[in-house]
């Protein structure tokens, strides 16, 4: 089974960051049982020095190169990874996609009804390289701004509606999508570092949640224990 990790910067993480990419790698290791790949056209954290998607400095020296491939870029949303997704599932002959993607679209580029738009593109176009491509996807967790911005708080919650919109629109036996729910307890301002990106403890809850959707809906892997504590 091969597994594609598709987001913007909370899931390609910067230099020196852990991610929850390699929460997830920990977990399918340890629960998984049987072989699975980890794919996708990149491999690189930001660099928020060079202001670039190139470094290789994960927290974890040991984070094998072939585990951290990705589609998932610093600045980029549904609005970029939907003319990208149909080239990486069809190279990288993913199985399951799990996407954390949207907040990027709705605090610079899009508002909800584009970017719900770009979501329903993306489904199409990674259904288009391979017809039975399952998918989870994760709805966006409001960050700091939300606190005191009103209007971008709504829009973020009418995505969430649309997006929800969407799963049940478009979900298929042959390719079905599952809706993960905002991770437990997750609370921005002890599980990021910044307000929006997460620390130590929000990529455990974010792999967290991926990992029980896939564990409760199609049987993969087992319930979420972190493998380590850092």
């Amino acid at each position: 089974m091969r597994f594609m990790f598709v987001g913007d910067s909370m899931t390609i993480g910067r230099a020196g960051d852990y991610t929850w990419r390699y929460r997830m790698w920990q977990h399918l290791n340890a629960t998984f049982g049987g072989p699975y790949q980890i794919v996708g056209p990149r491999s690189e954290v930001y660099d928020t020095f060079a202001n670039a998607p190139t470094s290789h400095a994960y927290a974890d020296p040991g984070f094998p190169e072939h585990a951290r491939r990705h589609l998932a870029g610093w600045g980029e949303g549904w609005q970029h990874m939907a003319p990208l997704i149909g080239s990486a599932v069809r190279v990288g002959k993913a199985d399951v996609l799990l996407v954390s993607l949207g907040l990027i679209d709705l605090g610079f580029y899009t508002d909800s009804t584009e970017t719900a738009a770009n979501a329903r593109r993306f489904i199409a176009e990674a259904r288009a390289a391979r017809p039975n491509v399952r998918m989870v996807l994760l709805p966006v967790i409001p960050n700091v701004r939300a606190e005191s911005d009103a209007p971008f708080a709504a829009e973020v919650a009418r995505f969430n509606e649309l997006l929800a919109k969407a799963v049940a629109d478009l979900s298929t036996d042959a390719s079905p999508i599952l809706l993960a729910a905002r991770p437990d307890a997750y609370e921005i301002h002890h599980d990021t570092y910044d307000g929006t990106h997460p620390n130590a403890s929000g990529e455990h809850r974010l792999a967290g949640e991926f990992a029980a959707v896939l564990h409760q809906a199609w049987g993969i892997g087992a319930p979420y224990r972190p493998a380590r504590d850092t």
